[in-house]
């Protein structure tokens, strides 16, 4: 079980930070980006299951400069106001919410001395491909179904780090020949699809692909265990 720290951003900002510990020395650190329904239990878990497998997790809460506290559920009603959370960041002056991801990648470094992953899922996945584009410190990363990170103005970026995208072939979100053209745009990019519907790591929803995930977890911590050591 891990526990909330603060964190500070470069502008100031303070802001909470969901860290989880491994049982023994950490082999490098993992940044873990939420989906559109705050650090909740599911986010939390899955930092732990990082944690499980050797990493200080890191999960900041990326919602904190327009909403304290938020963690939903994932009915409707949760979507939608999660759904309004995430573009009230979006609409924030840049670099907004960046500079928290760049606080969490700086903490997680500086607590281990090693390198630093960002893995991210929905909208965390759109903002772990934007780390791996922008920020500084990361040695890999890994968004899983990234919203609008197939729209060409984000395929557009040149990642900094090597990276390894999940997506689901069944996906409403994000059509599939929005992925091939992102595949053909970003040919260093390992992009894996699934036979799955969007949100398929989450097993809190309806979504959920146990062999999906699985298969994706396995493939995510190989990345990491090449890029992070």
């Amino acid at each position: 079980m891990g526990q909330f720290i603060k964190l500070t951003a470069a502008d100031g900002f303070t802001f909470p930070a969901y860290v989880a510990q491994p049982a023994g020395t950490p082999k490098a650190a993992v940044v873990v980006v939420q989906e559109i329904f705050g650090v909740n239990t599911h986010i939390r878990a899955v930092a732990d299951g990082y944690a499980a497998a050797g990493y200080l997790a890191v999960a900041p809460a990326t919602f904190h400069r327009v909403k304290a506290d938020v963690e939903l559920g994932y009915a409707e009603a949760d979507m939608n106001e999660g759904f309004g959370y995430k573009m009230a960041v979006e609409a924030l002056p840049a670099p907004g919410v960046m500079a928290d991801l760049q606080a969490a990648i700086d903490h997680a470094a500086k607590a281990t001395g090693g390198k630093v992953g960002i893995v991210g899922y929905c909208w965390g996945g759109l903002l772990t491909w934007r780390a791996a584009c922008t920020l500084t410190g990361l040695a890999a990363a890994v968004p899983y179904y990234g919203g609008g990170m197939t729209a060409p103005a984000e395929a557009a970026r040149q990642p900094k780090v090597p990276v390894l995208a999940h997506f689901g072939d069944q996906d409403h979100w994000i059509p599939l020949d929005t992925v091939q053209a992102f595949q053909k745009a970003q040919p260093g990019v390992q992009v894996q699809v699934y036979a799955a519907n969007h949100g398929f790591n989450c097993d809190h929803r309806g979504a959920y692909n146990e062999a999906a995930a699985t298969l994706a977890r396995e493939r995510t911590l190989a990345f990491f265990a090449q890029h992070l050591g």
